[in-house]
């Protein structure tokens, strides 16, 4: 992938992360900012830009693939009773400006476009924070606006009729290893007892690396968690789990995600007290 300019987010000093701001890609991916590569503070790449299962996973950020029907997630479309099609409904994320650029962070603006023209203006805040000697938190939030003047929803897979695939919101591509991640959260263990269902904060621990999310808002916390480890590492956020999310004209959608990035294997506890330090930063 290429691309005329990034932001290299900086702990102490050191990279982090790299926030691709205009990539270059193709329409059916639907193009839009991410970051990648993300690491941990000893360098170990814990995000996957483009994979081979999923072209359209792209390192962290904003997707939905269901925009009043045009697809801001890439690939293929679900459609009720053909299942995955691909369809000539792509949007793109488009960055306009930022309000403020320095090492630890960004404010930008970015604007959803579609077929019909501009159907939500974007706010995006992201920070980056030093935690301990092994730890570092990304702090990402969003507000999305609804600008096209008619009311718009948001949709899922799930909404349109594929059960379990509630994704659309906030989502990291994690790394893909031989051996899938742990997951869990502060009440309970493995993917099944975790996806679908709200919890304050999901983590995902790899073979020297562990990232742990957590709804850093009221709102969002009320956003189930849609998790993947089998078929590829991932963790986003669902907005629209069982129904449609209304976004009446000139009214914002707004969540906030803080994310734990850390070398080694975290236990619940270890991960809890990291969480508590990066929300409260």
């Amino acid at each position: 992938m290429t691309g005329n300019d990034s932001v290299v987010l900086r702990v102490a000093g050191r990279p982090v992360g790299r926030y691709l701001t205009r990539p270059e890609l193709p329409a059916r991916l639907s193009p839009r900012p991410c970051l990648h590569p993300v690491t941990t503070l000893a360098g170990t790449a814990v995000t996957e830009l483009s994979p081979a299962d999923h072209a359209h996973h792209l390192g962290v950020g904003v997707a939905v693939p269901d925009v009043e029907g045009f697809n801001f997630w890439g690939g293929r479309t679900y459609v009720q009773g053909r299942g995955p099609t691909e369809l000539d409904n792509h949007g793109a994320q488009r960055h306009t400006a930022y309000h403020r650029r320095e090492p630890d962070g960004f404010t930008e603006e970015l604007r959803w476009m579609a077929a019909p023209g501009e159907l939500l203006r974007e706010r995006r805040t992201v920070t980056a924070t030093a935690l301990t000697d092994g730890a570092w938190a990304l702090d990402l939030a969003f507000a999305l606006t609804n600008v096209s003047g008619r009311p718009l929803s948001v949709g899922s897979p799930a909404t349109n009729g594929r059960p379990g695939a509630a994704y659309g919101g906030f989502f990291w591509r994690a790394r893909k290893e031989d051996t899938e991640p742990d997951v869990f959260t502060a009440e309970t263990d493995g993917t099944d007892a975790v996806h679908g269902r709200t919890a304050d904060w999901v983590a995902l621990a790899g073979s020297a690396w562990t990232l742990v999310f957590a709804a850093a808002t009221d709102r969002t916390r009320r956003d189930p968690w849609f998790v993947r480890t089998e078929e590829y590492p991932g963790v986003g956020s669902s907005l629209a789990h069982d129904a449609r999310l209304p976004v009446p004209p000139g009214e914002t959608v707004e969540r906030r995600i803080v994310i734990v990035v850390a070398d080694g294997r975290l236990d619940r506890q270890e991960a809890a007290a990291l969480v508590a330090k990066a929300v409260t930063a």
